[in-house]
């Protein structure tokens, strides 16, 4: 039986779609992994693009309230910004809760190639993250 992954942040528009993504691509033939975010606001067309260039196709997700996933069990709650794990301390079905904050690549500033390369510096960060975190590493 798959584990379960919920991934927060706070719009669910880059780090946690990016998180949610990585992982149902690369272990998903042991996790599932979802993401919520405190504010939903929609997946951020450069995460789609960065992810694209991964060969993850992204652009399927939407922004979901954690408030979808009330009273579901998760083997893992991971907060990926600090606004997130200061405003989702607890979150109710969680076995085990983690963290690991990443700036928000949708902050950045610039040309699109500036701002593309702010998407994939925490795409890489996050990848090299879940790769420590749930690669062969885990069950």
């Amino acid at each position: 039986m798959k584990k379960k992954v919920l991934f927060i942040c706070t719009h669910n528009s880059a780090r946690s779609q990016m998180a949610e993504g990585l992982v149902n691509a690369r272990y998903g033939d042991r996790f599932e992994a979802k993401s919520a975010g405190i504010k939903p606001t929609g997946v951020h067309p450069l995460a789609i693009k960065v992810m694209a260039e991964l060969g993850i196709d992204i652009s399927h997700q939407h922004s979901k309230s954690i408030e979808e996933f009330l009273g579901q069990e998760f083997d893992y709650v991971v907060t990926v910004c600090d606004h997130a794990k200061e405003t989702c301390p607890f979150f109710p079905g969680a076995k085990e809760y983690l963290h690991a904050g990443f700036p928000d690549p949708a902050a950045a500033e610039g040309t699109e190639e500036e701002r593309l390369a702010a998407f994939r510096r925490v795409r890489d960060g996050i990848a090299r993250w879940l790769e420590e975190t749930f690669g062969e590493a885990r069950p």
